[in-house]
């Protein structure tokens, strides 16, 4: 028998990866493609941080896809609804 973990829901992460998640909820209504270095300036947080605590996001569960899309100047990210 094989066990697989489970998607993160939103009680699996942590506080930073919380309000990266709400932060990119409410902005992905306007925008697609972010940068880690425009997320962290947004919520006091370093490009490095968003980068990290990101992946829990990407691999979650939830009402939005995340993916990462490219590294020209820093991390890009595709999101939608």
């Amino acid at each position: 028998m094989s066990a697989t973990a489970a998607p993160a829901t939103t009680t699996d992460l942590s506080e930073k990866q919380q309000r990266i998640l709400a932060y990119l909820r409410e902005a992905a209504a306007t925008e697609t493609y972010f940068k880690s270095r425009a997320i962290g300036e947004e919520l006091g947080l370093s490009a490095k941080e968003v980068g990290t605590n990101m992946g829990a996001i990407c691999e979650g569960d939830f009402d939005i896809d995340v993916e990462k899309w490219g590294y020209s100047s820093g991390t890009t990210w595709m999101v939608t609804t």
